[in-house]
């Protein structure tokens, strides 16, 4: 019998491993061959409080101490770096970019809107015909993925945490007050089940004849292109209307369309259009004159139906617990949603953190999905 059984691998599915293993056994399972396989280890994540949702931004703030100075032993690296990030807008994005800068004022993300001379003196590439202004964050910090990924995994594996991959759930029947799962040639009885399954979520859900929450998975494609060491100080540079970002990688840049598509649940493939377009967009904005590609990606990030988390006991099945719907804030909102979700599943209050941050539980419950 195993106190806790978390069906997904990525981050959501380790930081809530990472959360429960102390106070009970956890086995978690992963369909693929690896960890990370799908959105986590395709997110190209910044840690910025002036992004997101009700529920994401109070998370976000709960979770920068935990990204600031990680558990002693859980990481190698610094899990943040300095970046910066710069919202741009011509004429008629003057007001979208008020409308953040109001945004990032309610946060206390020390957001700020600059004059168009300054908008090129942080990025000299931007075109002047084209920028109108902007809006600086200066305490947007470059997450390292991998290694916030693994700063959990460690932290699981601290407390005997059991981590399965190549393990796809097909079936899920009640028992009494628990759950058998079964995985593989596996079939394992435990008193709680998360559903971290990202874009599968709704799919795991009815495996335990528990109707969807009407979880949307939506692509992004991002890509590398050539670049220099003379881009590294620059900002990540963002669309007011997200029809494109870039932010220097190493001695590439790395660019996206942004783009939100629907997609089934699937290993989302990059297609050459969404590509070209983000490539026609980014030249039309600057001198880069960007003509290759050196490598090329396609992600899932998942959204509830009112675009915020779903975190917590499904009220049609005691011992269900949800933890989906991360869309993209997902990896700077991590280390606070497991300790949410641990309080949940552990029926303990909130930590203290979290309430100093503002987040407020009924956001992202579940129930608000029910009638």
């Amino acid at each position: 019998m195993t106190d806790f059984v978390v069906i997904g691998g990525g981050i959501a599915g380790v930081s809530a491993a990472a959360h429960l293993a102390p106070h009970g056994s956890v086995i978690l399972l992963e369909m693929e061959s690896t960890l990370a396989y799908h959105t986590t280890g395709r997110s190209a994540a910044l840690f910025v409080i002036n992004y997101g949702t009700q529920g994401s931004r109070p998370l976000g703030l709960a979770s920068r101490a935990f990204l600031e100075n990680p558990p002693e032993g859980s990481t190698d690296a610094p899990l943040l770096t300095h970046r910066g990030l710069l919202w741009i807008g011509d004429e008629t994005q003057m007001m979208e970019l008020s409308r953040i800068a109001r945004e990032g004022q309610d946060s206390g993300a020390g957001s700020r809107l600059i004059p168009s001379d300054e908008v090129l003196g942080l990025v000299p590439v931007l075109n002047s015909d084209r920028i109108a202004g902007g809006l600086f964050e200066p305490y947007a910090r470059d997450i390292d993925v991998a290694a916030l990924q693994q700063a959990f995994v460690r932290i699981a594996r601290s407390h005997d945490a059991e981590i399965r991959t190549r393990s796809h759930v097909t079936a899920i029947d009640r028992r009494g007050s628990g759950w058998i799962v079964k995985a593989g040639d596996d079939t394992l009885e435990c008193g709680a089940i998360v559903n971290a399954s990202g874009a599968w979520g709704d799919r795991v859900a009815a495996l335990a004849d528990i109707e969807p929450i009407g979880l949307q998975p939506m692509r992004r494609t991002a890509f590398m292109v050539p670049g220099t060491q003379d881009y590294a100080h620059w900002p990540m540079v963002v669309d007011a209307d997200q029809r494109f970002y870039f932010k220097p990688d190493g001695v590439q840049l790395l660019c996206s369309l942004a783009e939100e598509e629907p997609s089934e649940p699937t290993d989302a493939k990059p297609r050459m259009e969404d590509v070209a377009l983000a490539i026609e967009l980014i030249n039309e904005t600057t001198t880069l004159g960007i003509k290759s590609v050196n490598s090329q990606w396609t992600g899932l990030r998942t959204f509830s139906p009112d675009r915020d988390l779903v975190i917590g006991e499904e009220p049609t099945a005691p011992g269900f617990f949800w933890l989906v719907g991360q869309g993209g804030t997902g990896i700077q909102t991590s280390p606070a949603y497991g300790s949410l979700l641990a309080s949940h599943v552990l029926g303990t209050e909130i930590p203290e953190l979290l309430v100093e941050a503002g987040v407020e539980p009924s956001t992202t419950d579940p129930g608000r999905f029910r009638d």
